[in-house]
């Protein structure tokens, strides 16, 4: 029997690659062949469902200090995870956080390296950025721009946000107040201008330009390529070959609401699955009740099999535990 577990991070308590190999602790049968393929979604973990990090940098974070932020180079091609370099996680989260002041000046730096380390191709992982600014702070950090002439520069998002909708979207969970956000999307409306006459790029126009706080945006405006993280991932992992071999594959994630099957992992992976007629399942950390969920996955809840405290502060002995009920 061949199973691929690819699950995305059960956010704040394990990472896909420790809940993949918690759960495969979990499957001991002789006639078992386990394939690990941890994913994401473009946002945090990217990195790590690329191959993870190979080099590491200092460069700026988001509230101006100095950070070490991993990175991958190989063959040509650059992997880089926005939250390592301008995440809300480094500026302390929504409490430490300067919604106004953030930047993502250390994402341009990264991306500036990678350029002069040779890369051809770079791969921006966009998600759980503490910044709004519109993508300001990268470009500033890449001049020139000229350098990246014939350079594929490939922003994998995990949400559709359009530009002017980010600071009303993602402020609150920047830690910013409404007058806070007002002055945000007032400051984003100023960039598209800025872009559009600099540029000649209408970056109100494009989908995902919202991501990473307009990020994804600003970095359409010189050139970059906004894609969706899932199918890039699944992409350079060969995910669909696995699956179309498999006789059963276990995915999983956090909390599985409406927005899992909206180019997210668990609803990525059903789908195709269900390409395939290969049975599949999710494990995840609870479930948002009145989530839709399709016919073809079955859900099983850590915090209804195991009540929410053991859930959340042992998740990977959860998933170990709960891994054999899978094969049934």
């Amino acid at each position: 029997m061949r199973i691929v577990i690819c699950p995305d991070k059960f956010r704040g308590t394990a990472s896909a690659s420790g809940a993949a190999q918690a759960l495969g602790a979990g499957l001991v049968a002789s006639n078992l062949e386990v394939i690990f393929m941890p994913l994401a979604d473009g946002g945090e973990g990217t990195l790590d469902a690329l191959g993870g990090a190979n080099r590491s940098s200092q460069v700026t974070g988001p509230l101006g200090d100095r950070v070490e932020a991993k990175w991958r180079f190989s063959s040509g091609q650059a992997v880089i995870e926005m939250a390592q370099a301008s995440g809300l996680l480094l500026a302390g989260g929504s409490d430490g956080n300067d919604p106004l002041l953030a930047s993502s000046a250390g994402t341009g730096e990264l991306i500036a390296e990678a350029r002069a380390s040779g890369a051809r191709r770079i791969v921006v992982g966009v998600g759980g950025s503490a910044s709004t600014d519109g993508g300001l702070g990268a470009i500033r950090a890449m001049e020139p721009l000229v350098r990246f002439s014939g350079v594929e520069l490939i922003i994998a998002c995990d949400v559709q946000t359009r530009f002017l909708d980010s600071a009303l979207v993602f402020g609150p969970q920047k830690g910013a107040t409404s007058a806070q956000i007002e002055l945000l999307r007032r400051r984003l409306s100023r960039l598209a201008e800025i872009y559009l006459n600099e540029f000649g790029v209408e970056v109100r126009d494009i989908p995902r330009a919202g991501a990473a706080g307009g990020l994804g945006g600003g970095l359409a405006a010189v050139g970059a390529q906004l894609v969706d993280g899932f199918g890039l991932i699944a992409e350079e992992i060969q995910l669909a070959d696995a699956i179309s071999e498999a006789d059963l594959v276990i995915t999983g994630e956090g909390r599985l609401d409406e927005e899992s099957f909206n180019g997210k992992v668990v609803g990525g992976v059903a789908l195709m699955a269900d390409r395939y007629q290969v049975p599949v399942v999710a494990v995840v950390g609870s479930t948002t009740p009145g989530t839709t969920i399709p016919k073809n996955l079955a859900t099983y809840s850590l915090t209804e099999i195991f009540g929410p405290d053991l859930a959340f502060n042992d998740t990977q002995r959860c998933l170990t535990q709960v891994a054999p009920q899978l094969l049934m």
